[in-house]
């Protein structure tokens, strides 16, 4: 009877995978890996018609998104790069997603962010998406404990509309996580 008044959680990465917005097809890039479950229910998507590159900056980030794509039966090319040079090809990809969920894109220094920036925009075709997934702001008490332990942060707004992107908006605020959501210009 208590086990009715809980609800049940469903798949814990329905949300990024509806706001990533990417579908059959597409060439998906995402740049960092916190959680290798949440890469593979994206790469998911892009079915046996698309391609799925992950690059990652360290063994611990390789590790997790092999082990999660492993364990989905999802095809993606892990790639171990800096941030700052990805070796993709430019304009190829639909979808960058910058998984900033573990701190990665916020403990960059800044000239680091710019170029991981630069480099997404280089990767992405005109009017191509780049999707920040972030760890939400806390509020209440959480939000004093967070402040007092210090932290780089990353305003992804700022960041991708000072590199270019446009529009830059932030798409939901939900479970812990932030979306915030820039197009590459179709005109250049």
């Amino acid at each position: 009877m208590l086990m009715g008044f809980f609800p049940r959680r469903g798949d814990p990465h329905l949300l990024a995978v509806s706001m990533t917005g990417v579908k059959m097809g597409d060439r998906m890039l995402q740049i960092g890996c916190a959680d290798g479950g949440r890469l593979a229910a994206v790469a998911a998507k892009v079915g046996l018609s698309g391609q799925a590159v992950a690059v990652v900056p360290d063994d611990s980030s390789a590790l997790r998104a092999r082990k999660g794509a492993a364990e989905a039966g999802v095809l993606v090319d892990i790639e171990m790069a800096p941030p700052t040079r990805l070796p993709v090809e430019h304009g190829t990809f639909d979808v960058a997603v910058i998984d900033d969920t573990g701190g990665f894109a916020g403990a960059l220094t800044p000239e680091a962010r710019v170029g991981m920036l630069r480099e997404v925009l280089r990767a992405l075709r005109p009017g191509g998406r780049a999707i920040v997934i972030g760890a939400a702001p806390r509020g209440g008490l959480g939000a004093l404990l967070t402040r007092a332990q210090g932290g780089p942060g990353f305003d992804a707004i700022a960041a991708l509309s000072a590199e270019g992107f446009t529009p830059v908006r932030r798409l939901a605020e939900r479970e812990g996580l932030m979306f915030v959501e820039g197009v590459k210009p179709r005109q250049a």
